[in-house]
């Protein structure tokens, strides 16, 4: 389930940079920030992955 779990936050944090994109390109503030709350959600979810790896002894 791990790996599966990494991937998806990828996944998320690569959708928030192409969001984040698209609003810098067509002006829209709101689609940037929201873009920008994806990969700082994406981010915290791959700390909890990295601190549960650590745990594990990985």
């Amino acid at each position: 389930m791990g790996a599966d779990d990494k991937m998806q936050n990828k996944g998320e944090e690569v959708g928030g940079k192409v969001k984040e994109g698209l609003g810098k390109v067509t002006g829209n503030e709101r689609m940037e920030a929201e873009g920008q709350g994806d990969q700082a959600k994406a981010n915290v979810k791959q700390a909890g992955e990295h601190v549960k790896d650590a745990f594990k002894g990985k």
